[in-house]
This record gives structure tokens, sequence and C-alpha cells, in this order.
């Protein structure tokens, strides 16, 4: 009887992991969090976004592109978090990425996200922090 070994399982490893769990409506932290994301990137550098709560409504699809005009500009469309997300990830395709954690999502009922996110069940959050050079946790409890 011959014994066979286990194939390796070789996991991508990311510079920078941040999972975002304050509520994107109350705080700075999304936009702290893409900034964040846009200095990684222009050093050539990995991140990946772990979204959790109501983060996980960002990027839904029925948000679509544009929000409400700025009534201090209100020639000029603001995109929406999703725009700018997909943005990143359209841009900076194998080096940025998003997840959103799904029983966060399911517990929103935001099911229809853009096609460019992951989503990631919370049981795999361990290992996602483990593939990670370094992790921020921005939000609360």
């Amino acid at each position: 009887m011959a014994l066979t070994m286990a194939a390796t399982v070789e996991r991508r490893t990311w510079d920078v992991l941040v999972v975002l769990t304050a509520p994107p409506h109350t705080t700075d932290a999304l936009t702290t969090v893409l900034r964040l994301a846009q200095a990684v990137l222009e050093r050539e550098r990995t991140i990946r976004v772990w979204a959790c709560g109501y983060n996980t409504m960002l990027t839904q699809s029925s948000l679509g592109e544009t929000k409400p005009a700025d009534l201090r500009d209100p020639a000029t469309p603001a995109p929406t978090a999703g725009a700018l997300i997909r943005g990143l990830l359209t841009a900076h395709k194998g080096r940025f990425s998003w997840i959103v954690c799904t029983a966060c999502s399911a517990e929103r009922g935001a099911r229809d996200h853009i096609a460019e996110v992951r989503l990631r069940s919370d049981a795999r959050l361990a290992a996602t922090v483990a593939a990670a050079h370094r992790t921020l946790y921005i939000g609360g409890a």
C-alpha cells in the first residue's frame, strides 16, 4: 500500500490587511481606509480590506455609480463607495482586494454585491489574518 502525501497549499500573503468594523455612517473610518489603501498601493504594496457589519452594505450593486449631488457643488456627481472600491479593484488588480463577511452581509440582507468583491465566511477570518504581514483593526466591538 503506497502512502500519499497531501498536497501543500501555498497561500498568498498580503502586506496589509484592514479589518473594517466601524459603521460607515458615523465616522470617517471608510475614507481613512480608502486613503490608507491608496497610499499602500502607491508604494507598490498589497492590501486587503475585510468589511464587516454595515460596511457590507457599501458594495451593493443597487447603489449604482453616483450618489446625490453635493450641495456645495451640485454639478459634479459624487461616486458611491462601491464605485470608489470598484475603481481601486480595477486599477490595482491583484494588489487590492475587498472582502465582504458573508455572515454580516446575510444579517443585513445585503446579497447583491458588485462582482469585483469577494464574499468570505467569518470562519475564514483567522486564515486571512495569518496571510497578512500586518493587520489593522478599525472599528468597535
